[in-house]
């Protein structure tokens, strides 16, 4: 009897040890740039290498040339909406922010703040005519005008077996430049991504 309620405590123990070993699981800290895609939609690797590449391709084209000739100063640039038409659930604010990240750091281009960011520091100054020293204070009427506004679209289309185990997801991200002054359209790039997802 005392070695049957041993094996049954001993069987409880190893049952409760396996239970929890199997629900905490583990995590490892990986490298930001390491690809890792899981499921096969869209990621932080697919938004970096798509804000990268758009963004050496529009600093290299004829604008930015033609507008430095014409008013002899760098165009100033506001990243505007990127509208999600894909099937998933993409938040657009860090691809938005990775195109600005290479767009500043080009050196090309000046960059500025738009929607809620653009309040925010409205806000701020607004605060400082009330609260700041006068001669620390950041006055009004000195913001940048843009010139050129980048938005566009990410796009997917699913083709998939019935069976749900083999899929194919077709991503392309549209980025058009407009000049605002003349709603121009002066750029207009592509980026297409293509994965098989085996399950």
């Amino acid at each position: 009897m005392a070695v049957k309620r041993s094996l049954s405590l001993i069987r409880l123990s190893l049952l409760v040890v396996t239970f929890v070993t199997i629900q905490c699981g583990s995590v490892k800290r990986v490298s930001t740039t390491q690809v890792i895609d899981l499921s096969g939609r869209w990621n932080d690797t697919d938004a970096r290498l798509v804000a990268e590449e758009m963004t050496q391709d529009v600093v290299k084209k004829p604008w930015i040339n033609n507008f430095i000739n014409i008013y002899h100063h760098q165009p100033v640039l506001i990243v505007g909406e990127i509208l999600n038409k894909s099937h998933e659930h993409i938040d657009a604010e860090p691809f938005i922010k990775d195109i600005e990240r290479e767009l500043i750091n080009s050196q090309s281009v000046r960059i500025v703040t738009h929607g809620a960011f653009r309040e925010k520091v409205r806000s701020e100054r607004r605060d400082q005519q009330q609260i700041a020293s006068t001669d620390v204070q950041k006055r009004f009427g000195r913001e940048l005008g843009a010139d050129f506004m980048l938005f566009g679209t990410i796009n997917a289309i699913v083709d998939s077996k019935s069976e749900g185990k083999r899929r194919v997801i077709f991503y392309q991200v549209n980025l058009e430049l407009a000049d605002l002054a003349t709603n121009e359209i002066v750029w207009i790039g592509d980026k297409k991504i293509k994965k098989y997802v085996k399950k």
